[in-house]
């Protein structure tokens, strides 16, 4: 059996807050650790049957960035449900969501012109 490790190293500012975020795993292309601005992790608890949620992001992401980052973490969870459960209407509504979403995101940035 194959083991494979995701390994996250957070800095923290005096306040306890993210500075630098990187991460790297053993099954990525690359070697080494990477930088990254956000992470948002979730993890299924058997126990209390709800998710458990980490979510950090470094003072360096853009309001923008993170808009679509969640948007993006959105539609990879549409494809996810499709996948795992066969469910074309959850994947389409999160779908549907997520259009309406990126469409809000392009009017804001383009008022914000």
């Amino acid at each position: 059996m194959k083991n494979s490790e995701i390994k996250f190293t957070i800095n923290l500012d005096e306040k306890n807050l993210p500075k630098t975020i990187t991460w790297d795993a053993t099954d990525k292309e690359s070697e080494g650790a990477e930088e990254t601005k956000s992470i948002s992790l979730n993890v299924w608890d058997n126990l209390n049957h709800s998710t458990l949620r980490i979510d950090l992001w470094t003072d360096d992401m853009s309001v923008v960035e993170m808009k679509r980052f969640y948007i993006d973490i959105l539609g990879g969870m549409g494809q996810t449900i499709l996948n795992s459960t066969g469910d074309e209407y959850m994947s389409e509504e999160i779908k549907e969501l997520c259009d309406r979403l990126v469409k809000h995101v392009n009017e804001e940035n383009n008022k914000a012109k």
